[in-house]
């Protein structure tokens, strides 16, 4: 019963956000805030499907500060959960379908978020060259999901290269942004889904003692063990409500 108006209010406020985020985003095309703000109003349709967002951020992390920032990719509720954790000064990079996504596509693209070319790989090369030149030059953030895909239920996946070596181009530190598990969470039927928290962990300096691939490694293994410590720290929040 509680889906036939649930369905209906999120249909209306995916709408009535993505019409706001295309003026701002026509009025101030690839602003550097422009994804914050996204962030910021997309989460907000989080009450509607009955989430509770938690955002744990260390006090190390700066606002505008450059980074590369890695994050956990689980499932479509993203948009509307890990997403509130984009901090001013940070564009994602996206698949480049993403842009023929009805007004949503444009919105990406307006908001400054870099679109990459996965089946061609001279071009995915391109595109970190321009998130490094992003960096380096305009002080941007850049934030990449390293699983290359939805893990849906699997976990925490392995990562891909391309956030590491871009990590190592631009010789700016790490940040793990890792949410709690979202799989199988939302129940269209059920008022209260429960409480999602996301994590911002430290920077961290990819330093010349370990490789491209070792540090991948590291921070894989690290994501996993935040991953799980998440999970028990929803648990018991959930059975203390």
């Amino acid at each position: 019963m509680i889906a036939l108006f649930r369905v209906p209010a999120l249909f209306i406020a995916f709408l009535l956000i993505n019409i706001v985020l295309l003026v701002v985003c026509i009025a101030r095309p690839f602003h550097k805030n422009n994804v914050h703000i996204a962030g910021q109003l997309y989460s907000l349709m989080a009450k509607i499907v009955g989430l509770k967002l938690i955002i744990q951020q260390d006090s190390a992390v700066k606002i505008n500060e450059p980074y590369v920032y890695i994050a956990n990719h689980q499932n479509s509720f993203d948009v509307i959960t890990i997403c509130k954790a984009a901090l001013p000064g940070v564009v994602t990079i996206g698949k480049k379908s993403l842009k023929w996504i009805p007004i949503f596509g444009q919105i990406y693209w307006l908001s400054g978020n870099i679109l990459i070319d996965r089946k061609n790989s001279g071009r995915a090369r391109n595109t970190l060259d321009v998130a490094a030149n992003l960096i380096s030059k305009k002080r941007t953030s850049v934030w990449l999901f390293p699983e290359g895909t939805r893990s849906y239920g699997r976990g925490i996946l392995p990562f891909k290269q391309g956030a590491f070596r871009l990590a190592s181009t631009t010789n700016e530190p790490v940040v793990m942004v890792t949410a709690s598990n979202l799989h199988k969470k939302v129940k269209w039927n059920r008022w209260n889904n429960g409480i999602v928290i996301i994590d911002i962990s430290a920077p961290q300096a990819m330093t010349p003692e370990h490789s491209v691939k070792e540090w991948m490694a590291h921070f894989n293994d690290q994501m996993k063990q935040k991953f799980e410590q998440l999970n028990t720290q929803v648990d018991e929040l959930e059975k203390s409500r």
